[in-house]
């Protein structure tokens, strides 16, 4: 196996990103099941540019294997054993429910049986708000990061379900800088149409932010892709909006449609992405296993990020 330094992407946006939390405390992360080399890589790296400090949980032979085929030494990092992923799951959970971590990270275990421990009504993370996944994308033919939700965890959501997709998408972009994030809600049309449910959906957001139901964000839809983020595409279909064209965050419909939107990016396009779950006691880094360790680096900056708006309560947004 390679065990060359791992690099940072050049994407610019991203590179910013980690820039930002240059001087900020690295932020308290329980890294769940790292049995991966690829996962162990990533996790030292972040912690050697000083994002994380991290906590390992998870099988110690197997965590330890893992470590030698990397070429990684884990012995600085504190390490929890358990016995199998599940176990790790829980544990971490515990971690962050008791204040000891201010993060979770995925290992290399199933989305499910980590956000089964994290949505427990007892013991878990909830909060009121509903918890969804956002992705920051660094698409190199937009001028600007661009922000998909929900692609990996509500997968029809219901109208009341988007008020807090789309509450969180906001919360993340203020905490990252976007003083007020242009919302574009995805459908097939730029009309609404009782046929198309989710163009009703996106009416009744529109007017529930009129109503100070969202809060911090300008919305605007149905809309279609292109002219959620094409200048052009809008001016072609005569769509007046401060929204169209220049689009901060895509709410997408449903998972469906969000996975493969964002699997078309990184695949396509060459997008870059960084992934995180809102919503909960503390911000989750939700990457999937396939993906490439700046992705996990980036991730870990946005966590970063987020973990200290919320040691300043009257800087974060999320509570408002």
């Amino acid at each position: 196996m390679n065990t060359e330094a791992i690099r940072i992407h050049d994407h610019v946006r991203h590179r910013a990103l980690i820039a930002r939390c240059q001087g900020l405390p690295p932020v308290r992360i329980a890294v769940v099941h790292p049995v991966d080399p690829l996962v162990l890589q990533s996790t030292a790296e972040a912690a050697r540019i000083g994002l994380i400090a991290p906590i390992l949980v998870g099988p110690e032979a197997k965590i330890r294997a893992a470590a030698l085929e990397a070429g990684i030494d884990i012995g600085k990092f504190p390490l929890i054993a358990t016995p199998h992923s599940h176990a790790a799951a829980a544990q971490a959970v515990k971690l962050a429910h008791d204040g000891k971590v201010e993060a979770l990270m995925k290992g290399s275990l199933h989305t499910d049986e980590l956000m089964h421990e994290v949505m427990l009504p007892d013991g878990g993370l909830r909060t009121e708000r509903r918890i969804s996944h956002v992705y920051i994308f660094d698409v190199p033919a937009y001028p600007r990061p661009l922000f998909i939700t929900d692609a990996a965890i509500n997968i029809a959501p219901s109208l009341s379900d988007k008020r807090d997709i789309c509450q969180n998408a906001i919360d993340l972009a203020h905490i990252l800088g976007i003083a007020v994030p242009k919302v574009a809600i995805l459908s097939a049309i730029e009309t609404v149409s009782e046929r198309l449910p989710s163009t009703i959906d996106a009416a009744a957001l529109c007017k529930m932010a009129d109503r100070g139901q969202i809060l911090g964000g300008l919305l605007d839809g149905p809309l279609a892709f292109d002219n959620a983020v094409s200048m052009e595409a809008a001016r072609a279909k005569h769509i007046v909006s401060p929204v169209a064209g220049q689009a901060d965050i895509l709410l997408v419909p449903n998972i469906e449609a969000g996975n493969m939107l964002a699997k078309q990016l990184t695949f396509f396009d060459g997008a870059d992405a960084a992934a995180i779950v809102m919503g909960a006691r503390v911000p989750i880094v939700l990457t999937s296993r396939a993906d490439p360790a700046q992705t996990r680096i980036a991730s870990c900056a946005v966590a970063a990020l987020i973990a200290d708006a919320r040691r300043h309560p009257a800087l974060d947004p999320a509570d408002a």
